[in-house]
């Protein structure tokens, strides 16, 4: 009977040090946990050159398989309009596979599903205006089936080569070449050198920004809606290697849920998101929301200060909790009935540059195949939409000019075995093809203040915007 292999590697302190040598195969990715400092994630996760890919742009939508299965796919799909309809399908076949039934638990990834939503997938699943302009060329959505992965389990200092009966004896030992090659050689992978090619700048002024804060105001004045999260896109121009930039600021701000991805020519995804979206471990879904956010201070005791301050704080207790209350009706829809609870609420957790207010949302489900329709069925994440979601998403499309792409969306991966985790891509950059893009946004109540949030739009994106020109502008 086919199995899932396990082949044992030297222990990586980061799947960084692999990456050069798949980054040559299709469609690379790693999942990058930062692990010393975040006891949430003990895993990286390393893939590339998947067996199909289902993306998404503008209202279309394909299934791309690799050369070798053009002509005979692995799964035959029912023909439908909706990308996520077509995840739902293959994700539940693979799950069905004998050797996935037996496939290791103790592992977050042995074959599956990982990509990328960008925040304009919540059209595949709500019927909402779009008259943003439209100008970054990555799909919407680009979700990759892979046969290998490569695990790292912190906990245990142990790395792993994972290997399905997808894979062929040929595609396995090639795979084995290439990381052995690496594994022997001392020497840093080189990278060529990445340049900035001037300051970023935002999509809109601050007057343009007040007047958008002031239109919120007044939706929320009327009883439209209680929160809305709006977000300013900072751009600038770039060649070069974005892996070099991913790597700077991983060293400058290292968070639980970092991620580097490449989607084709100059097209790149650098993710330093704090944030989990959703996690499914032996069918316990678990989301962890932040709302509510203060900056780190110059010293220790006004660090403590600041910190004190935002666990104090009623204005963003409030919103944290409105996105808490979001997100139990959003698992809701799927988790079993009488299984939604709150473990903790109004937790601190401290990033480089700010302080969170996280809360803590538990749900169980029923089926090894049921956590893509969880995440399906909330996504996108409340904390970066605001409350009611739907009308806080029409007022963003409304307000916002440009499409949020990536940014707000998510990085997730749904295992064979059931597990299943994901990130919501805030702090995340986007390269495309020579331009780079970054944005940052806060959630705004009835007694937000307009100085203050536009401030910290600033004090959450500048961490990343001022490493990358102090570094690497010229």
């Amino acid at each position: 009977m086919p199995e899932i292999k396990r082949i044992t590697l030297p222990y990586q302190l980061s799947l960084l040090s692999l990456y050069q040598s798949v980054r040559a195969l299709p469609y690379p990715a790693v999942l990058d946990s930062n692990h010393e400092s975040f006891p949430d994630t003990r895993f990286d996760i390393l893939v590339a050159n998947p067996l199909a890919r289902v993306y998404a742009t503008q209202g279309r939508h394909d299934v791309q398989w690799r050369n070798e299965y053009q002509e005979k796919p692995l799964y035959s799909l029912d023909k439908t309009e909706d990308p996520l309809d077509t995840l739902n399908q293959l994700y539940t076949m693979t799950t069905q596979e004998t050797w996935a039934q037996s496939a290791p638990k103790d592992l977050p990834f042995v074959g599956g599903l990982l990509g990328y939503y960008s925040y304009e997938c919540g059209h595949y699943i709500e019927t909402l205006p779009d008259n943003v302009e439209h100008d970054i060329s990555l799909d919407q959505l680009s979700v990759g089936l892979y046969g290998w992965g490569i695990i790292t389990s912190h906990a245990d200092k142990k790395t792993e080569l994972i290997v399905t009966p997808w894979c062929s004896q040929q595609e396995e030992t090639a795979l084995l070449t290439l990381i052995n090659s690496a594994l022997s050689n001392d020497q840093k992978a080189a990278t060529s050198s990445f340049e900035l090619k001037a300051p970023f700048t935002s999509n809109m002024t601050a007057d343009e920004y007040h007047t958008k804060f002031d239109t919120v105001k007044d939706y929320i004045l009327s009883g439209d809606c209680y929160q809305v999260n709006l977000a300013q896109r900072f751009s600038s121009q770039y060649v070069g290697d974005p892996m070099e930039a991913y790597q700077r600021l991983r060293e400058v701000c290292p968070t639980p849920f970092s991620a580097f991805m490449e989607l084709g020519e100059q097209q790149a995804i650098l993710s330093h998101s704090p944030e989990r979206f959703l996690l499914c471990d032996q069918g316990r879904i678990e989301s962890k929301p932040i709302k509510g956010t203060i900056a780190r201070g110059n010293t220790p005791e006004e660090d403590n200060a600041n910190a004190e301050t935002l666990l104090a704080s009623e204005k963003d207790r409030a919103e944290n909790l409105m996105i808490v209350d979001l997100l139990r009706n959003d698992l809701g829809r799927t988790c079993l009935t009488g299984s939604i609870k709150v473990p903790k609420l109004f937790a601190l957790e401290s990033y480089a540059n700010v302080h969170h207010l996280v809360s803590t949302v538990e749900g169980n489900i029923a089926g090894v195949d049921q956590s893509i329709r969880v995440f399906h069925e909330s996504f996108p994440g409340g904390s970066i939409t605001g409350a009611p979601k739907i009308r806080a998403m029409e007022i963003i499309d409304e307000l916002e000019p440009h499409e949020r792409s990536v940014y707000c969306g998510s990085i997730a991966y749904f295992s064979v075995n059931g597990q299943m985790d994901s990130s919501i891509t805030i702090r995340t950059l986007v390269a495309d093809r020579g331009r780079l893009h970054c944005w940052a946004g806060g959630g705004l109540v009835a007694d937000s203040k307009y100085q203050e949030e536009y401030q910290e739009t600033f004090t959450k994106v500048g961490k990343l915007t001022h490493t990358l020109e102090d570094d690497f502008l010229k």
